[in-house]
């Protein structure tokens, strides 16, 4: 997006953008990564938990710290792919650039050693901390996305069915029952779908920021050696 574009220069051009919101091809990606950020924020949410209480409860066992350290190594990878999703459907940027973390659990000591690398490496909990993020973050967007088009499409259709037979449209304590107020509501519905599509915009950047954030600077390469 070019400087002009983020800041207009008159109000015509300030308008231009305003209107200009839905046919803009970045809009539709945004809105993308917001409707994608809810499942995969439950899916990474549960998995994470799953594993780590799965690997508490052995871990008097050998077996539980394996399960615990390669939950943990599943964040580097959630993290890698939050970096290449926010590239491809924001066009943001985020460099990933930490030492490789190898796994090797052929032994006792490479149990110990690679559980070290993993708990030292920041990645792990700045991908633990995105998990998290991830999970309140796709809860928020969904509502915004499914709330602001619920509410647009029914005004924008108060012109089709606000006669229909068995329809009653109500606008707070106004009943539509003319075309006039069918019309001025189908224009409101416009308003907001606008308004609404600039704020979901900027609750992507947000999605975007938060990534940047919390991995830019880093790049994990995972390696595994389960024999040792």
């Amino acid at each position: 997006m070019s400087e002009s574009a983020r800041s207009p220069s008159s109000p015509i051009d300030a308008f231009a953008q305003f209107i200009g919101v839905p046919f803009q091809r970045q809009t539709y990606r945004n809105l993308a990564y917001l409707l994608l950020a809810f499942p995969l924020g439950i899916a990474y949410f549960t998995v994470i938990t799953t594993g780590l209480s799965t690997g508490l409860s052995l871990v008097v066992t050998l077996l539980g710290i394996p399960i615990i350290v390669g939950t943990l190594a599943v964040t580097l990878g959630i993290g890698s792919f939050e970096a290449q999703l926010a590239g491809w459907l924001l066009d943001v940027d985020v460099n990933r650039s930490v030492p490789d973390v190898e796994f090797a659990f052929g032994s006792v000591d490479e149990i110990i050693a690679t559980t070290k690398r993993v708990v030292t490496t920041s990645a792990t909990w700045t991908g633990l901390l995105l998990v998290g993020l991830k999970f309140v973050f796709g809860v928020v967007a969904f509502t915004a996305v499914v709330t602001a088009g619920a509410i647009s499409v029914t005004l924008l259709s108060l012109p089709i069915f606000y006669n229909a037979s068995g329809v009653t449209y109500t606008v707070g304590p106004y009943v539509v029952d003319t075309l006039a107020e069918a019309l001025v509501g189908a224009g409101c519905g416009i308003i907001l779908l606008l308004v609404s599509l600039h704020v979901l915009n900027g609750l992507a950047r947000l999605g975007g920021f938060l990534t940047t954030a919390l991995l830019g600077g880093q790049k994990t390469t995972v390696t595994g050696d389960v024999d040792g």
